[in-house]
């Protein structure tokens, strides 16, 4: 079989609400994404990718990852805006969005924001993404809203 036609697998395993990086190699290659934790007293989850797959030029398959933010209450929450924004070698397409529209876009950074964010709800885009280094890479994820305790800076995810 080619190695050059294998793909590789990333993913993230969270135990105990910290998050780890297990390493899964095909093709004699391993790597691991990772995140932060995020602010406690936040009424939000931030959804990232756990598992996904690139092909031999580096883009991910399946149309892109897709990041988000879910709600863990009823409460409504006003100008909600989530981005995500390039820390190190990732470049972003074609973003497409959920529960929102897309502001923001450019090939580093991404943003999708709806006026009003109900209980229970999601809101995130899928983007083609392309990994410039499947060794390490790295996202930062910003939120803004009103009616919340959360803070605007909400960790990284990456390698």
């Amino acid at each position: 079989m080619n190695r050059n036609r294998k793909r590789t697998t990333v993913a993230v395993l969270a135990t105990a609400g910290t998050l780890t990086a297990a390493q899964l190699g095909l093709a004699g290659t391993a790597s691991a994404a990772t995140a932060s934790p995020q602010s406690t007293g936040c009424p939000i989850n931030i959804v990232y990718p756990t598992r996904f797959y690139i092909d031999s030029n580096g883009w991910v398959t399946n149309g892109g990852l897709y990041f988000g933010i879910k709600s863990k209450t009823t409460e409504s929450f006003k100008k909600v805006t989530f981005t995500v924004t390039n820390v190190k070698n990732i470049r972003f397409g074609t973003a497409r969005p959920k529960g929102g529209k897309i502001t923001h876009k450019t090939s580093k950074t991404v943003s999708v924001y709806t006026k009003t964010f109900k209980g229970k709800a999601s809101l995130g885009f899928k983007v083609r993404t392309r990994l410039l280094n499947k060794n390490s890479y790295k996202v930062k994820f910003t939120l803004r809203g009103s009616g919340w305790n959360c803070a605007v800076d909400q960790g990284t995810w990456g390698v």
